[in-house]
């Protein structure tokens, strides 16, 4: 057929199966996966299904597209690659380069559906504006970290209580039902405000009118059209079925130009993200479906709690080809009682909010001096350790193009920055590899640090992890231009890598992720080399909170480390060199607190500066090897 393209290369795609229930496949993420094939009609991939106890009744009946070939393996089959990695996860033929967790997968789903047949823009379109839809890692994202990760696993919980007489509804739909009654922020929202006002208006003068007039008159089709259907929908649907918004030739009156932003009427949900059907709306169809299910069944009087949500529901099934690809899945849509759409006052605790203390905080001082002279007073100073050979380098001029950074599209000036920095990091490694070892570069990017280290250690298994598809892209390119058989790529959020190894190194992973690096690290009990980057966006999350150490907790409030952060940042060499030296200062407190916190959990730490200093504003350098 014409437009089509093949694949070429072959993939393979690994999902978990544990049991099904009224036609959904469990885990949750698996059903999702099998829905969006589906829905995109991809018969690209090679679906593997692996069971996740021995034994399992496998039945596919009406939970799996007939379109779709599957295949049933034991875990102990699955590639090395994807024995490292949480399922769902896609690998490419050589078994060397891995797409893993749900989002990551779901979305390359989508960019190969496209690929194999361009006629189909509306797949692509699943993807959002600027095709960014789920694609911030969960670790920085709240709504991805809802879809992906919370939503599904609440509802997984919700089901296996729904033998209870009163499960207890998840905390995460109620935080979804909030969200769908926020305003919604779209490209070009102002004109379409603009254009709601207008409805508004137009609406308000026909209900005077028949109010005014004692004789009924019929509605022109303009103003039943303006009364009947609001202009979200109109433009999601205009979208879904025609590919553009729907064209408007009179030039509003100036009442309407004039208006002020702040006047404008807000825009409200249609789907999840907004006014367009996304991908976030198909990872929670099979979910809110299945939650919905049950509340039908045992807890139907908690519906009416559920207005947007039941909408959302109900306009789902209005997509084309969703109802075809739900009936494949076994999803067969239910049919809700009509709800009036109220506000519901719910828990304002439920928005996932960084736990930031002490808003009034009567003691606190601004600025950076006052909280170091708290912390001196504490016996607590700036304090680095030596580093262990400054003048050590790699010969550049002897290793082939592709390991030096000078092949990535840089400089000449930051290339020769970027080797000094790597200089540093792989002297640190090399010196505490032995043959054998694993390591992994976490935060990748191009792989600058995770190719030199394969090249030089061809007795060592070295794993990249990057989020980003382009990067990991290109460091398999280099990979492969040198030959290298030691190395695998991983395109993931880095919770999802769950092998074990002996040394991990990240080279300016950004704020919260050096901290989530050293995390997995002190898990696996392996040594860690990081150099942190972007202090100004440390802040707590939901997996830590500042400061860590015990000893730095008991002199800093929550504010005044975050003072410290802010003041990190502050080392661009365009700067005074006082300020740069303070911001240095800091930067290196705030290490020393990630180094206390690790020696309190049986490592041996280190804060060293990188040399020369010059190979970057953000040179420390924070090693760590478990005693």
């Amino acid at each position: 057929m014409k437009g089509i393209k093949k694949s070429l290369t072959e993939e393979y795609l690994y999902l978990d199966f544990s049991h099904q229930i009224e036609g959904c496949m469990f885990p949750l993420h698996t059903s999702v996966t099998l829905f969006l094939l589906s829905y995109c009609d991809c018969k690209i991939f090679k679906v593997c299904l692996v069971p996740t106890e021995k034994g399992a009744d496998i039945s596919l009946k009406n939970v799996v597209p007939q379109d779709v070939e599957v295949q049933i393996i034991s875990r102990q089959e699955l590639p090395p690659i994807v024995q490292n990695c949480c399922l769902p996860a896609v690998v490419e033929k050589p078994d060397n380069f891995c797409r893993a967790g749900l989002a990551v997968v779901l979305r390359h789903i989508i960019q190969k559906s496209y690929e194999a047949d361009p006629s189909k823009k509306e797949i692509l379109e699943l993807l959002g504006f600027k095709k960014t839809c789920l694609k911030a890692c969960a670790e920085v994202s709240q709504w991805t970290r809802l879809c992906e990760l919370t939503i599904p696993l609440a509802i997984e919980n919700f089901l296996r209580e729904s033998s209870d007489q009163h499960p207890t509804i998840p905390a995460e739909i109620l935080q979804l039902e909030r969200k769908l009654s926020e305003p919604v922020r779209v490209h070009n929202d102002d004109k379409l405000r603009r254009q709601k006002l207008k409805q508004q208006k137009a609406a308000g003068v026909l209900a005077k009118e028949k109010t005014k007039s004692k004789v009924p008159r019929e509605e022109t089709s303009e103003e039943l059209d303006s009364s009947s259907e609001s202009l979200e929908l109109k433009v999601a649907f205009s979208k879904l079925t025609v590919q553009e918004e729907p064209a408007t030739t009179n030039r509003e009156p100036s009442h309407i130009r004039k208006a002020k932003a702040s006047d404008l009427p807000p825009l409200e949900h249609v789907f999840a993200e907004g006014l367009y059907f996304t991908l976030a709306d198909i990872v929670l169809l099979p979910c809110i479906h299945h939650f919905l299910v049950i509340i039908c069944k045992k807890l139907s009087e908690k519906l009416i709690e559920f207005p947007l949500l039941a909408a959302w529901y109900q306009r789902i099934q209005e997509v084309p080809r969703v109802k075809t690809a739900a009936s494949q899945c076994g999803i067969q849509f239910l049919h809700l009682p009509e709800l009036l759409a109220t506000s519901n006052e719910q828990d304002s605790n439920l928005h996932e909010v960084p736990g930031v203390e002490e808003q009034s905080d009567a003691s606190f001082i601004g600025g950076p001096r006052p909280t170091m002279t708290k912390l001196m007073e504490k016996g607590i100073e700036v304090m680095f350790s030596p580093h262990p050979c400054p003048t050590w380098t790699l010969d550049w001029n002897s290793l082939p193009a592709a390991v030096s950074p000078k092949e990535g599209k840089m400089s000449s000036d930051r290339a020769l920055r970027k080797q000094q920095q790597l200089n540093n990091l792989v002297y640190v490694v090399t010196n505490q590899a032995k043959p054998g070892d694993r390591i992994v570069d976490f935060c990748s990017g191009g792989g600058h640090v995770g190719i030199v280290l394969a090249h030089m250690l061809p007795s060592c298994q070295v794993t990249l992890i990057e989020n980003k598809e382009l990067s990991l892209i290109r460091a398999k390119k280099r990979s492969d231009e040198l030959g290298l058989s030691n190395i695998w790529f991983i395109q993931a959020n880095m919770e999802y890598f769950t092998g074990m190894f002996n040394i991990g190194v990240a080279l300016h992973a950004c704020g919260v992720a050096t901290d989530m690096v050293i995390e997995h690290c002190i898990k696996t009990r392996a040594s860690f080399v990081t150099c942190p980057c972007c202090y100004g966006f440390i802040q707590n999350t939901s997996k830590f909170n500042f400061p860590k150490s015990e000893q730095f907790k008991k002199t800093l409030s929550y504010k005044e480390h975050m003072i410290l952060c802010r003041f990190a940042d502050q080392t661009a060499v365009q700067l005074p060199p006082q300020r740069r030296l303070v911001g240095k200062q800091c930067m290196c407190l705030v290490d020393l607190d990630r180094a206390r916190a690790a020696e309190e959990r049986g490592y041996s730490v280190q804060v060293i500066s990188m040399e020369p200093e010059s190979c970057s504003p953000k040179n420390n350098m924070i090693v760590g090897v478990p005693i």
